[in-house]
């Protein structure tokens, strides 16, 4: 006989062996007001079983249990904090403390993702058994979500392992295979199949019948490494708060609590550790840091990889053969996410040499690989066959996709579009790889402009997660269907945005530049610039970005803006290309690349700012407060991505802030560039109301560039957030 308990089917065998098969209502088992509903019976019916000799905690569902339900905790507002904490300890906690005193023997089988909340339930069993399987993965990830591991995960890790072995997978949430999981101590038990693991547990129960008090509950436990009276664990404690806040600069609250928390938990007993893990994430879940990462890193960025900005009516799509256009970094790169996700991939460029080079480039990728031990050699030929290296248009016959990623030159990219799109299969898409140019001017070179698209690739393209979709005027919705599902075949994210003069991602990632070219021009220090641009959160100064792009490129765009007439309409960057063209045109300083930039370049890799640098433009006496300067380079990205939305250059929020988080560098705490404006708190207001008061000091102060966009007024008449 079975008994279904909020979704967690009960039932008792011969042996006296509960098993409890949680099978909740939705796709996933979570740690919502169901689950607590469940283990608000199940203790109190276990312990009060008669003939009890053990319980196995399994899942009807494919993963083991997905954590905790973040809709929920996105709603916990500022002041919630204290019944949050009565939650966490009288609904989450108390259940799972009851469970592990139970005095029979208490086993999770694992078989699949157990994953933050879901593994704290792991912990409070007296063993884990796991499936070794690919879809099998433990750990804790709520670092990467602005929380901490508020169910015991923190505290039990920490009286497993050690403070020094579990630190690091609290602090960074890598998720673990099962073999790793094991290695750790995590895991104590693999299996090979899923209909091994029940079997495997119910065994181990019958072999160790008094194998039911954990550690921590038994006298004289001590944690592994050492409590805060080790000399190594004060050293760790001495030194992590310093490395920690170089890694967040100060921006991220979650790490830093996590590690105040590991701290109490080796300085006091475990339940008062308990209570303190419960405090920090109470005071998380509040944070608009959390909301911010939580709404655009799971919830939009689950909505795009699952298609929210697909047409919905048409049939996916596969490229078994890919033409590329231009063996340069960029083609290259395209060439080998394509190989490696098993497409047959046609590579063209001027010349055998070039086009060999280029293949080249994927052979010492995988090479990196190898040497890591995420590939065999036998990858690495299976990989490097599919990638063909000629200088022959014909050889693209039958192609699904061709990728031209030839020079940002019109005339170029329009000679090759009439010589290829031959070659293409029936129904098949030509892609630009442009950053800048308007698709619908490039596809008037084309004869079919409905099966022409923008596909913006970002450098280096094996490393970047982000695709930029780019529809033309006359772009149809089965082009855009073909691209969309080519860039999920190759494991990319792709936002998808209309036509504009450099589109959604240069065009924000254009001001920040350029706003760094009129700080130092209005004669600030461009050590401090650049340090400040990063305390606000970004990952390098945009004077450091700027020659990293190079002034060369900053010039050869603006000189080709200027022969279409729009020399100015990248957000009136006109400083920046100003300041590119002189610093090239006197000083011969066209970038990293070209000789040097802002900076001048060691051998050995390290850099420092130019010193003709200070003679033209430093100005000691400039007065300027620092919130200012990090305001500027953080809003003028802002203004600037409100501005695409409210032109309909962004399709949605989500693609905006998935699209600055992945492709622009916005910071983490931010959420991305439209969200950040949910929850921004100044002047005593929060939200839209708050970022409209900023951005009217700004522009009072430093220009109409920082005045709001319509777009952000009317969110604050209407009392409505960016969704």
């Amino acid at each position: 006989m079975s008994e279904n308990i909020h979704g967690f089917v009960y039932q008792k065998d011969a042996d006296g062996i509960v098993t409890i098969t949680m099978d909740m209502d939705g796709p996933v088992n979570a740690m919502n007001e169901q689950y607590r509903q469940a283990m608000a019976v199940i203790p109190q019916k276990l312990e009060a079983e008669e003939g009890l000799t053990g319980v196995v905690f399994a899942s009807a569902k494919s993963t083991f249990f997905a954590g905790g339900d973040l809709k929920e905790l996105c709603t916990v507002p500022k002041g919630g904090e204290e019944h949050q904490f009565r939650v966490i300890e009288e609904n989450i906690k108390a259940p799972l403390r009851r469970l592990e005193k139970l005095e029979v023997p208490v086993v999770a089988a694992i078989n699949g993702a157990a994953l933050g909340g879901g593994f704290e339930l792991c912990l409070a069993c007296n063993r884990r058994i796991a499936f070794n399987g690919p879809k099998a993965v433990v750990g804790f990830p709520e670092v990467t979500l602005g929380l901490l591991p508020g169910a015991g995960g923190i505290v039990r890790s920490i009286h497993m392992l050690g403070l020094q072995k579990a630190l690091p997978f609290l602090m960074e949430g890598k998720r673990l295979k099962p073999s790793q999981a094991q290695e750790v101590g995590y895991v104590d038990q693999l299996v090979d199949s899923i209909e091994d693991l029940i079997p495997a547990a119910k065994q181990w129960i019958k072999e160790n019948p008094v194998a039911w008090a954990q550690p921590w509950d038994v006298k004289g436990h001590k944690i592994p490494g050492g409590d805060k009276w080790s000399p190594a664990i004060t050293n760790l404690l001495a030194v992590a708060p310093a490395a920690t806040y170089q890694k967040t600069r100060g921006l991220l609250p979650a790490p830093e609590r996590i590690l105040a928390v590991s701290g109490d938990t080796v300085s006091v007993d475990f339940d008062t550790a308990l209570r303190i893990e419960s405090r920090g994430l109470a005071y998380l879940v509040t944070t608009p840091q959390a909301k911010n990462i939580i709404t655009s890193s799971f919830f939009q960025l689950n909505s795009i990889n699952s298609g929210i900005s697909r047409p919905a009516d048409i049939e996916r799509t596969h490229v078994t053969k890919l033409g590329i256009l231009g063996a340069g970094m960029m083609g290259q790169g395209i060439a080998y996410a394509a190989a490696k996700a098993g497409i047959q991939v046609v590579l063209v460029d001027t010349s055998m040499e070039a086009a060999e080079k280029g293949k080249a480039y994927s052979a010492k990728v995988l090479d990196r690989q190898i040497q890591r031990g995420r590939m065999s050699e036998q990858d690495k030929e299976v990989i490097l066959a599919r990638i063909s290296a000629t200088t022959e248009y014909a050889a693209l016959q039958g192609c699904d996709l061709i990728v031209e990623a030839v020079f940002e030159d019109i005339t170029l990219k329009n000679q090759v579009t009439r010589d290829v799109e031959q070659f293409l299969a029936k129904d098949g898409v030509l892609a630009t790889n442009t950053s800048t140019l308007p698709i619908t001017l490039l596809s008037d070179a084309s004869e079919s402009p409905e099966n022409f698209i923008g596909i913006h690739f970002f450098s280096p393209v094996d490393k970047m997660p982000l695709i930029e979709i780019i529809c033309g005027e006359k772009t149809s919705d089965g082009t855009l269907a073909r691209a969309f599902d080519f860039a999920r075949q190759i494991g990319k994210t792709p936002i998808v945005v209309n036509d504009s003069l450099g589109f959604f991602t240069s065009r924000v990632f254009g001001t920040f530049m350029d706003e760094g070219a009129r700080l130092l021009v209005e004669g600030l220090n461009p050590v401090l610039i650049d340090a400040l641009a990063k305390q606000v959160g970004m990952p390098v100064g945009p004077l450091a970005v700027q020659d990293e792009v190079s002034q060369e490129l900053t010039r050869k765009v603006a000189e080709t803006h200027e022969k279409m007439g729009v020399l100015n309409s990248l957000g009136d960057n006109s400083c920046n290309a100003a300041v590119s063209e002189w610093m090239i045109s006197e000083f011969g300083r066209g970038g990293r690349h070209h000789g040097g930039g802002y900076y001048e370049y060691a051998a050995d890799g390290s850099k420092k700012i130019w010193p003709r640098l200070y003679e033209l433009y430093f100005n000691p006496e400039i007065e300027m407060s620092r919130e200012d300067i990090k305001d500027r380079i953080l809003f003028r990205q802002i203004v600037e991505s409100l501005k695409c939305l409210q032109e309909g250059v962004l399709r949605t929020v989500a693609d905006g802030n998935v699209g600055s988080l992945m492709g622009i560098g916005a910071p983490a705490w931010t959420g991305g560039f439209l969200q950040v404006a949910n929850t921004y708190e100044y002047a005593g207001e929060v939200g839209p109301k708050a970022l409209l008061i900023r951005c009217e000091e700004l522009a009072a102060r430093y220009g109409e560039r920082f005045s709001a966009p319509e777009i952000l007024r009317e969110k604050v008449r209407s009392g409505a957030s960016f969704e």
